[in-house]
């Protein structure tokens, strides 16, 4: 089945989305109430204030902010910060360069807990039968197979999720309707009072929001998985999935309020109020939801870095495709970081009563920063100031509420998410503002004065044959144009006679899925430009695409590709390509200012880390030529030299 299928609202498009996207959210019951109440004792104003704080922000943060307003900014029916900053950038707002850094930072770094605190929770479980079963060994295994079978891809795998989940809602959902049958009372924490009342008169009360946070951390992540199934089934399966969260939250909050004035301990609502005979095929179902959740956010954040290297915030790292679905990504790089991030958690916190205190500190600066680029969005949408200012209003002061109480995590475990977040900030500033200083100094000159002296160089047989057809990779955005370090490679670094040369450019779109090109004749059978116009989730096989465009101008008659040498071309072999790649390097001839020196040194200390150009683009290392060039910005004062006699 198709990814478009997928986005239809069938059957099997439905249960692909419960499988895909609330891996995250679907399985915060098994830690959220438990978080909540902590080691305080259990009270009627703690017990419903919780549950009526939970239900209003599933409410508000998920279903009004999330599934109703933020899905509508789709970016060709791609979702996700990144994608949203793309609809957004086009205006030239430098600001905004700052809301979709500082939201992807903190969503890549908040990450590294969502695997861990879910599957902990589900294996604690095994807890109910005895305290002595080791839960760290099963998690850290469970980890190290799911992280290892990334490089397989995860379509086999994905045809399983769905069903999973939908196991799993049923599940919680008719736990907790049993539960409610014996307390009924429960469901008047619906009414927003017992919210506020929790809030503003319970010791603490306003700090537990922190606890309550963890309900709606996954609907940025719902809101990342867009493109994978559509909105309307999201929007369609989200009032089955919330039915089934509150309904489980309402029943633990029933079984709480029949444990009234005692201490929850170590216990967890979630599966005390399991009956005894269920609690092994409930741990089952819950860490193989827990399995599906973690998937949810390493795919994810294969996406998000695919996206971040298309923008220029991140450098270009090797990126695997495991199957032809569209998509399906796998990036090594960012797998093996996440799973050494997701190991030393696991170690340093041990339970996941630890993990709760540090998980969602930084997920709060994501929501954030992507209610600041939705506003925009907005505006420029053209939405009346008044409704914007309005959303702003209650979407700040719940967020910033949140953000606060999150604050108090910060001792216990969330500065290890800031401290990642920041260097994740700090990682990708650096990458976009040095590209943006190479390329305020890349030296661009008109073509058209060249072009005689190309052809020339072409007939000169003085000059040794370089290759019958010479394939430049431009930068240049426009088809006039030609940077002067391929004029000064091509005629006085080596002269380089070639029958043809070609010049590509590659465009990287906002688009996710665009796929185009255009053809422009330069020069007769002399110099031809093709410019590629691909979108950020497209994977840049440019040697392929090239030798695809070759062949369809051969058809149309429009090019001669034949080998140029009289003992070959009478075979009719095709001539020999081969490109040429530019690789800037900092020069020494440089007077920089102290921030934009170390902003170059970082830049080019990863670049050497990073994915060589060849193989960013997709080339065939056996026909590419790399050449070094000097990157000059700020040159050197005149240099007092004089001679003597």
């Amino acid at each position: 089945m198709s990814l478009s299928d997928h986005r239809r609202v069938t059957t099997a498009g439905l249960l692909v989305t419960l499988g895909i996207i609330y891996g995250d959210i679907g399985t915060s019951p098994l830690y959220v109430l438990k978080a909540v109440i902590g080691r305080q004792p259990v009270s009627d104003l703690l017990v419903l204030g919780g549950i009526s704080c939970v239900f209003w922000t599933l409410t508000l943060q998920t279903t009004v902010k999330y599934v109703i307003l933020t899905l509508r900014a789709d970016n060709k029916g791609e979702g996700g910060i990144f994608s949203l900053y793309a609809l957004v950038r086009r205006t030239k707002t430098k600001w905004l360069l700052w809301p979709a850094i500082i939201g992807g930072s903190a969503l890549l770094a908040d990450g590294i807990i969502t695997p861990p605190i879910s599957i902990s929770s589900a294996i604690e479980g095994l807890h109910t039968f005895s305290e002595d079963i080791p839960a760290v060994p099963i998690v850290i295994t469970i980890l190290v197979i799911l992280f290892f079978i990334q490089q397989f891809g995860t379509e086999i795998v994905g045809k399983f999720f769905g069903p999973v989940m939908l196991v799993w809602f049923s599940m919680i959902g008719i736990l907790g309707v049993t539960a409610i049958v014996h307390e009924p009372g429960v469901l008047k924490a619906i009414n927003p009072y017992y919210a506020f009342t929790l809030l503003t008169q319970f010791p603490g009360g306003f700090w537990l929001l922190g606890a309550v946070f963890l309900c709606t951390t996954g609907a940025e992540a719902l809101y990342s998985d867009l493109g994978h199934c559509g909105r309307k089934n999201i929007r369609i399966t989200w009032m089955f999935v919330k039915t089934t969260l509150l309904l489980n939250y309402f029943g633990q909050g029933a079984w709480l309020l029949q444990k009234s004035s005692g201490y929850l301990g170590n216990l967890n609502p979630f599966y005390e109020m399991m009956p005894r005979w269920w609690i092994i095929p409930g741990i089952i179902i819950s860490t193989t939801a827990a399995i599906v959740a973690s998937q949810a956010l390493i795919s994810g954040s294969f996406t998000l870095i695919n996206e971040a290297i298309r923008l220029n915030f991140w450098p270009k790292v090797r990126i695997v495709y495991p199957t032809d679905r569209r998509g399906q990504l796998y990036v090594p790089a960012v797998n093996w970081l996440l799973f050494a991030g997701c190991m030393a958690i696991v170690l340093y916190f041990r339970e996941s009563s630890g993990m709760e205190a540090a998980y969602g500190l930084a997920i709060i600066i994501t929501m954030l920063s992507t209610t600041t680029l939705l506003a925009y969005y907005l505006y420029l949408k053209r939405v009346k100031p008044g409704w914007i200012a309005a959303l702003l209003l209650l979407f700040f002061t719940v967020e910033i509420s949140f953000l606060i109480a999150n604050l108090d995590k910060f001792p216990h475990g969330g500065w290890i998410t800031i401290l990642i977040a920041s260097g994740l900030i700090l990682l990708m500033k650096t990458w976009y503002a040095a590209r943006k200083i190479i390329n305020r100094f890349t030296e661009f000159i008109k073509i058209d004065s060249y072009l005689p002296l190309l052809r020339e160089l072409s007939n000169d047989l003085s000059v040794p044959k370089y290759a019958t057809h010479l394939v430049y990779l431009t930068s240049a955005n426009y088809t006039d144009q030609l940077e002067s370090k391929i004029i000064y490679s091509i005629f006085q670094r080596q002269p380089k006679r070639a029958d043809l040369y070609w010049l590509v450019h590659v465009d990287v779109q906002d688009e996710p899925y665009t796929l185009e090109y255009f053809v422009t004749v330069l020069a007769s059978q002399k110099v031809i430009r093709i410019d590629f116009r691909i979108g950020f989730r497209v994977e840049p096989r440019i040697n392929r695409m090239f030798r695809k465009v070759v062949e369809e101008m051969v058809r149309n008659s429009e090019v001669d590709v034949l080998s140029r040498y009289k003992s070959l071309g009478k075979k009719h072999i095709i001539g020999d390509f081969r490109f040429v790649v530019m690789e800037k390097f900092l020069s020494y001839e440089n007077e920089l200012p102290l921030a934009e020196k170390l902003t170059m040194d970082t830049y080019f200390i990863l670049k050497k880390l990073s994915l060589s150009e060849p193989r960013a683009f997709g080339l065939d290392t056996s026909s590419v030529i790399v050449e070094q060039v000097p990157l000059l910005v700020h040159p050197v004062g005149e240099l007092p030299l004089r001679r003597i006699y």
